[in-house]
C-alpha cells in the first residue's frame, strides 16, 4: 500500500449521524431492511492465507515475476473453489494489465557539484532515484543545474504558481513534499488536509510539464507519512507505469527523492536557511531560487512493456445481475530488493497486502453461500504500490459497467491490530456509502473515527482513488486504532511502530502470534456494508460539494 496499513485516527471523535456530513444534497437512502445474521468467518483460514501469500516461496509477490505467477494462480484457485465465475478478460480470471516495466541496469553513478565541492552520492543513502519512465535505455546528465521551487505547484484557481515563468529546460527541480499549508495547517490549500498537489506523483507530473530535466523530491518524514527505508525500498527497485503514448508527458528522464540533510546543504552553499526557504515557499510570492550546485547521473536502463493481471471472480446477483458491488484489494508488494541491516531482500508484504488480498477472498467464499440480488465482483488488482496502476486500468477498461457499479468497498491493510471499537475511511470524502458503513458499524458496538493523518493525503493513495475519480461511490476500509485494550495511545503506539519498523521493510511478515481478536468483527462489519448495498435499490452517491459528484451524476440515465 502507498500510505501506511495501520494510520488510523489520534483521537475518538463520534458521529452520531455521519448523513448528515452530507446534508440536503445527499441521495435518500431506503432504511436498511432487517438482514439475515452474518456468517461466521474462518480467521485460521484468513490467516493461513495471509502465511502463504506472504511466504519467502511468493518473492514479495512482485508484478512480472515468478510471484506474480504464484500469487494470481493461488488467488484464482481459491476464488473458483469458492464458487466463483470467472469475469476476466474472455472467460477468464484474468484482466490483462499492460504496463511499461523499468529498471536501472548496475549500479547508478550520481553526483553533485556543491559549490566548488565534488560530492559523490550513494544509491539509497543520501538519494533514491527511480528507472526512468520515458522509455530511454540510459540517463546521461552532466553537470545540470539544480533550482529549488518550493512546493512545485501550479494551480491556478487557487492563484498559486511556484514557477513564475523560471525556465526550468536542462534543469533539475529541487522540490518539497506535502502542499504548502502542511507546516502551518492554514492556507488556500485546505489546511492539514491534503490535496492532490502535495503528492510526490503530482509533483513529477508538473516537472514533466515544466520542462524540466529532472525533479528530486525532499523526503521529511512528517509531510510524507513514512520514514526513508519506506523510500528507499519503493524507488530503487523496478518501476511500472501504464503504457502511454508519450511517456514523456508525464515524467522526466530523472526521478527521485533526496534526504533532507543534503537538500539542507545545497541551500546552506547557496546562502539559505533551510527552514527560511521553506516559510518562503509557503507564500503565494515565492519565487524559485537557482542553488549554487550541478548534478550528474549515469546509469543504464532496461525498458519494456509486459502484461500484469488482475484478478476478477464474480458472484452473479439474483435479480440485478447486471448492477455490481466491488470488492477489491491489492495483491502485490515491492517483490525483491536492497538488504535490510539482517540481509533479507524479500518484501513479503504480510499485511500490506497479504491481509486484504486473504479478506477479499474470505468474503468471497462468504458471498458464494449466499444470493445477493446485485452481483458481487472480488477484485484482486495488480502494481498498487506503483502508482494504483491495476485500479486504474481497470477504471479505464471495467469489467463491469461503472455507471451501473452501486459501489466500491476497498482494503488495504483492512484487519485490526486488536480489537477495536472504533473503524475509518482513507481520507475525508463525503458520501452515502459511508453512511452505510457508520450504520453497520454501530451494529457491531463500533464508532467511526475521521482519518487521523489528512495530511497524509491516504485518499489519493489507494485503489478506490481510480474509481472515485470516474464518480463511483468508493471507500477504502480502515480497521481503526482505539483499542479495546489500551485505547487510542496503545493504538498509535502500535500503529507507529509498524510504520517505522515494517512498512515497506522486509520485516512485514506474518507472526503466528498476531492479535486476531478483533478480525472477525472486521470482517462482519466489512460484509455488512457490502450485503445491505447488494441487497437493496440503493444508489449511494458523493455529497454535493463532491469533486466527483458531477461524474456520477452524469452517468445517472444508467440507473434504474
Amino acid at each position: 500500500m502507498t500510505s501506511s496499513t495501520i494510520r488510523f485516527p489520534r483521537k475518538s471523535l463520534r458521529v452520531l449521524a455521519v448523513g448528515s456530513l452530507l446534508g440536503a444534497s445527499a441521495m435518500a437512502m431506503a432504511a436498511p431492511a432487517p438482514a439475515p445474521a452474518a456468517p461466521k468467518f474462518d480467521v485460521q483460514r484468513i490467516s493461513n492465507d495471509i502465511k502463504i501469500l506472504s511466504s519467502d516461496e511468493f518473492e514479495g509477490r512482485g508484478p512480472a515475476t515468478a510471484g506474480e505467477k504464484k500469487t494470481i494462480d493461488y488467488i484464482a484457485a481459491q476464488m473458483k473453489a469458492a464458487g466463483l465465475r470467472p469475469a476476466g478478460n474472455d472467460g477468464s480470471w484474468f484482466q490483462n494489465v499492460p504496463l511499461r516495466m523499468s529498471s536501472i541496469q548496475g549500479s547508478p553513478t550520481l553526483s553533485m557539484t556543491i559549490g566548488s565541492a565534488a560530492t559523490p552520492l550513494s544509491q539509497g543513502e543520501q538519494i533514491a532515484v527511480r528507472a526512468a519512465e520515458t522509455g530511454q535505455n540510459s540517463v546521461d546528465l552532466k553537470d545540470l543545474p539544480l533550482v529549488f521551487v518550493g512546493y512545485g505547484v501550479k494551480a491556478p484557481e487557487r492563484g498559486w504558481d511556484d514557477f513564475k515563468g523560471v525556465d526550468l529546460k536542462g534543469k533539475i527541480m529541487v522540490v518539497l513534499v506535502n502542499d504548502p499549508d502542511f507546516e502551518g495547517g492554514e492556507g488556500d490549500f485546505g489546511g492539514k488536509l491534503m490535496t492532490y498537489y502535495g503528492r510526490w506523483t503530482y509533483k513529477y507530473e508538473e516537472a514533466a510539464r515544466q520542462g524540466a530535466a529532472g525533479v528530486l523530491v525532499v523526503h521529511e518524514t512528517e509531510p510524507a507519512s513514512y520514514g526513508w527505508a519506506t523510500v528507499k525500498n519503493s524507488n530503487t527497485n523496478t518501476m511500472f507505469d501504464i503504457v502511454r503514448a508519450d511517456p514523456r508527458t508525464a515524467h522526466t528522464q530523472m526521478e527521485g527523492w533526496i534526504q533532507k540533510d543534503l537538500a539542507a546543504q545545497l541551500l546552506k552553499t547557496s546562502g539559505i536557511d533551510f527552514e527560511a526557504a521553506k516559510a518562503a515557499a509557503r507564500k503565494k510570492d515565492f519565487r524559485p531560487i537557482p542553488l549554487k550546485a550541478t548534478m550528474s547521473a549515469n546509469y543504464g536502463v532496461k525498458s519494456e512493456v509486459i502484461t500484469s493481471y488482475n484478478v476478477a471472480g464474480l458472484v452473479k446477483g439474483s435479480k440485478y445481475p447486471d448492477e455490481t458491488v466491488i470488492y477489491s484489494a491489492h495483491w502485490d508488494h515491492l517483490g525483491v530488493g536492497l538488504p535490510d541491516a539482517k540481509g533479507d531482500r524479500i518484501y513479503n508484504g504480510a499485511r500490506d497486502n497479504a491481509s486484504g488480498t486473504a479478506a477479499l477472498l474470505e468474503l468471497a467464499r462468504a458471498y458464494a453461500k449466499s444470493k445477493p440480488e446485485r452481483s458481487v465482483l472480488f477484485l484482486a488488482v495488480t502494481a498498487e504500490e506503483k502508482g494504483l496502476l491495476g485500479s486504474e486500468y481497470y477504471a479505464d477498461n471495467p469489467l463491469r459497467p461503472l455507471a451501473t457499479t452501486a459501489g466500491v468497498v476497498n482494503m488495504d491493510g483492512p484487519l485490526s491490530i486488536e480489537k477495536t471499537t472504533n473503524f475509518s475511511i482513507s481520507g475525508a470524502a463525503k458520501l452515502d456509502l459511508l453512511t452505510m458503513l457508520t450504520e453497520e458499524g454501530e451494529k457491531l458496538g463500533r464508532h467511526y473515527t475521521p482519518d487521523a493523518r489528512p495530511e497524509a493525503g491516504s485518499f489519493y493513495r489507494s485503489d478506490h482513488f481510480p474509481m472515485a475519480k470516474r464518480g463511483v461511490p468508493a471507500i477504502s476500509f480502515s480497521p481503526g486504532r482505539e483499542l479495546a485494550n489500551g485505547g487510542d495511545a496503545r493504538g498509535k503506539e502500535l500503529s507507529d511502530a509498524y510504520t517505522r519498523d515494517k512498512y515497506h521493510q522486509p520485516a512485514d511478515e506474518y507472526d503466528p502470534n498476531w492479535n486476531t481478536s478483533g478480525w472477525n468483527s472486521d470482517m462482519t462489519l466489512l460484509y455488512g456494508v457490502g450485503n445491505r448495498l447488494a441487497n437493496s435499490r440503493d444508489w449511494p452517491n458523493w455529497s454535493q460539494d463532491s469533486e466527483f459528484r458531477a461524474a456520477r451524476d452524469a452517468s445517472g440515465a444508467s440507473r434504474k
